[in-house]
């Protein structure tokens, strides 16, 4: 015989699983909202005005072990914002190159997580199997948060600054 609290249990146990499968991910996956946008003239201000409100991954965010395709993601994003720092500051571009040195760091941070993606044994993100062109738009698909806006009430961890963000200002 089975007793009701047994079986209201199993649904609950039931519902939860399938909703976090609806959701696309587990319930025990971290949330790293991804991937960035690419800069535009729309969202430039907000990604030098606003970088402080938006979130970073440290270690400490993700469980001791798994979870490792998201903390490539979350790396990624921290790198991406360090060196949207370097473009925003003017110490790796001019005013007037602000948008060209922004979208430069989008795409190398994105590079670089790529060949991060390649270097695991794990199937790699789907942009990252495009190339050229097909594989920035493919990225500046489904956003997750498309205008770069802040948290409210969150305001970032100081993290150590990301080398390797190079500037080709002949490349504007």
């Amino acid at each position: 015989m089975t007793s009701l609290g047994g079986l209201t249990g199993f649904w609950v146990i039931a519902m939860l699983t399938l909703y976090g499968e609806a959701q696309g991910h587990s319930l025990n996956e971290p949330d790293v909202p991804f991937p960035p946008a690419c800069p535009t003239a729309q969202n430039l201000a907000a990604i030098c005005h606003q970088g402080q409100g938006r979130p970073r991954y440290p270690a400490s965010f993700f469980p001791v072990s798994g979870a490792s395709h998201f903390r490539r993601c979350g790396n990624a994003i921290n790198r991406l914002e360090s060196w949207y720092s370097l473009c925003c500051s003017g110490h790796a571009a001019q005013q007037s190159q602000l948008l060209c040195c922004a979208q430069q760091a989008w795409k190398q941070a994105l590079s670089k997580f790529c060949a991060e993606e390649y270097s695991t044994m794990t199937v790699p993100y789907e942009c990252c199997e495009d190339r050229g062109d097909a594989r920035w738009k493919c990225f500046d698909s489904e956003l997750p948060n498309p205008n770069y806006s802040s948290t409210p009430g969150y305001t970032a961890p100081q993290l150590p600054a990301e080398p390797g963000f190079t500037f080709d200002s002949n490349a504007c």
